[in-house]
C-alpha cells in the first residue's frame, strides 16, 4: 500500500535507534525548511491541495470534453491527471498500476473484441436491413428499431450499437420516405435503455458490477421491468407524444445519405461470434466463474482466426477509453487518499443525508452524469456506495441519465455526427424535445420500481 502522504519520510537502513542519541546542534546551519507535506492549510498538506487541483481541472476537462486551448479530449485530460498526481505525490509506478481496477479494464477489452468479432461479420448491418424491410407501418418500424436496438445494446454495449445501426437507418428511412430524425433519437435513446439491462451493455455498469461484485442474473431480474417499460415509454413519446415529430414527413436537407462502410454480412464470422457471446451470457447467468476472466477467454477464442486479422479486431477496440478509465484510476485513488471526500461524506451523514439512499443516489447520479459525464460520474460515487442495492441503483440511474441531454452520452454524440453526415440535424434541442420527458419517465419509473423492492 502507498504510505500516507503526511508521513515523515523513513531514515536510512541501520539507524532505527539514532532518534536515541542526542545529536550536537550546528549553529552555522541554516534553519531547515519544512517538507511540503508539514505546510498546512485548513487542515490539508500542499500535496493534499496539489491533488485536488489536479482533480479539480481533470473533471473540468471531463465537463468541457477537453481543455480550452489545448488539443486534448477527455482521455488525454485523464492521462496527463495521472501523469500530474504521480508527479505530486511521489507514488511509484507499480503504486499508481494497484490503483486501476484491471477486471473491468479486462472486461471491457474483451467485449470490445466481441462487439468487434459482430461488426466484423456485418451480423448489425445485416439485423438493421431486415427490420427494415419488414412490411410494417412506420410506427411499427419504430418499434421494432427500439427493441432491437435495445435488445442487443443489452449484450454488444450501446455505443458500437449506435456505430453500426444509424448509417443503415438514415437510408432506410429515407428510402421508406419518413423522416429519420424521431427513428435516430429513438435508437439512441433506446441503445441507452436497452444497455441498462446488464452489467456489460456499457462501461459503467461494467465498472460498478466489477468493483461491487454484483450477481450478474440478480441485477439483471432487477433491472428487467424498468427497462422494458422505459423502451414502451420511449416509443410512446416518440409516436403520441405533444413533442412528437411526423413519422412520415421525409426531410428534404438529408437528400444524400453517405455510404455504408459497415463490413457485409458473413454468416461464418457471424454465428461464431453469437456462439461466444451466448456462452458468455449463460456463465455470467448460471456459474460463479470471474466475469473478466470468462470473458478474456471468449476474446481469445475469437481472435484465433484464420479469415479475421487480429489487427483488424485490434482496430476495434476503443483504446481510447481503456486510457480513459485508467486516469481517472489513479486521478481518483489519489484523490481519496485526501481525506476530503471522506469529510464531505461525514458532514452530509451529519446533515441526514447518506448517498447510498436511493433518493440522494438518484439526484446526484443524474446531476454528475450530465455534468461530467456517466463514466467519471460513477467514479466519483463508487467508493462511497455501500450494498448491492446501492450498486444497481447507480447503474440505472447513471445508464438512465444519459439520454437527459445530448452531451449525456456517447451514444447520442455518435448518432448526432453520422447524421450530420447524412444532412440530417440532430441539435441539442431537437435531442432534449425527447430525452427530456424521457429521462424524467424513465427514472421515475426506475423510482417506483425501487420503492416496490423489499
Amino acid at each position: 500500500m502507498m504510505p500516507p502522504l503526511d508521513a515523515a519520510p523513513a531514515g536510512p537502513a541501520g539507524s532505527l535507534d539514532d532518534s536515541a542519541v542526542p545529536q550536537a546542534a550546528d549553529p552555522t546551519s541554516a534553519p531547515m525548511l519544512p517538507t511540503l507535506p508539514q505546510v498546512q492549510a485548513l487542515g490539508h498538506g500542499v500535496v493534499d491541495w496539489g491533488i485536488v487541483a489536479v482533480f479539480g481541472i481533470v473533471y473540468l476537462g471531463m465537463f468541457l470534453g477537453g481543455l480550452p486551448r489545448l488539443k486534448l479530449d477527455r482521455s488525454g485530460v485523464a492521462l496527463l491527471g495521472a501523469i500530474a498526481v504521480i508527479a505530486v505525490t511521489g507514488m511509484t509506478v507499480e503504486q499508481a498500476a494497484r490503483a486501476v481496477d484491471l477486471p473491468t479494464i479486462v472486461l471491457l477489452f474483451a467485449f470490445m473484441v466481441v462487439s468487434a468479432q459482430m461488426r466484423l461479420g456485418g451480423f448489425y448491418r445485416a439485423v438493421t436491413h431486415r427490420v427494415g424491410e419488414l412490411p410494417l407501418s412506420p410506427a411499427g418500424l419504430l418499434a421494432a428499431l427500439i427493441g432491437v436496438a435495445g435488445a442487443l445494446s443489452a449484450v454488444f454495449s450501446n455505443d458500437v450499437i449506435c456505430l453500426a445501426m444509424a448509417p443503415v437507418v438514415v437510408r432506410l428511412t429515407l428510402a421508406r420516405g419518413l423522416n429519420p430524425v424521431p427513428f435516430l433519437i429513438g435508437l439512441a435513446c433506446a441503445a441507452n435503455i436497452g444497455s441498462a439491462l446488464t452489467l456489460i451493455g456499457n462501461p459503467q455498469n461494467m465498472l460498478i458490477g466489477s468493483v461491487m461484485l454484483l450477481p450478474f442474473a440478480g441485477y439483471t431480474w432487477h433491472a428487467l421491468v424498468p427497462v422494458v417499460l422505459g423502451l414502451a415509454l420511449l416509443w410512446l413519446w416518440l409516436v403520441f407524444g405533444p413533442g412528437a415529430r411526423g413519422l412520415g414527413a421525409a426531410s428534404a436537407a438529408a437528400a444524400h445519405p453517405v455510404p455504408e462502410h459497415e463490413p457485409r454480412f458473413d454468416a461464418f464470422q457471424t454465428v461464431k461470434g453469437l456462439a461466444v457471446a451466448i456462452t458468455l451470457m449463460g456463465v455470467f447467468l448460471f456459474t460463479d466463474m470471474p466475469r473478466d476472466v470468462a470473458a478474456l477467454v471468449g476474446a481469445g477464442v475469437l481472435l484465433l482466426s484464420r479469415r479475421l486479422h487480429s489487427a483488424d479486431v485490434m482496430g476495434f477496440v476503443d483504446w481510447q477509453l481503456l486510457l480513459l478509465f485508467i486516469g481517472l484510476f489513479v486521478v481518483n485513488h489519489a484523490f481519496e487518499t485526501t481525506g476530503l471526500a471522506a469529510q464531505a461524506l461525514a458532514w452530509l451523514g451529519q446533515q441526514g443525508v447518506n448517498v447510498s439512499d436511493a433518493g440522494p443516489l438518484l439526484v446526484l447520479g443524474v446531476l454528475l452524469s450530465n455534468v461530467v459525464s456517466n463514466v467519471p460520474a460513477v467514479m466519483l460515487m463508487l467508493p462511497h456506495l455501500q450494498g448491492d442495492r446501492a450498486g444497481m441503483t447507480l447503474a440505472l440511474v447513471s445508464t438512465f441519465a444519459g439520454n437527459l441531454l445530448l452531451v449525456g452520452s456517447i451514444a447520442n454524440l455518435i448518432v448526432a455526427d453520422l447524421a450530420r453526415r447524412s444532412g440530417v440535424v440532430i441539435d441539442w434541442r431537437t435531442h432534449a424535445a425527447t430525452g427530456v420527458p424521457v429521462t424524467l419517465l424513465t427514472l421515475a419509473v426506475a423510482w417506483g420500481w425501487l420503492a416496490l423492492q423489499p
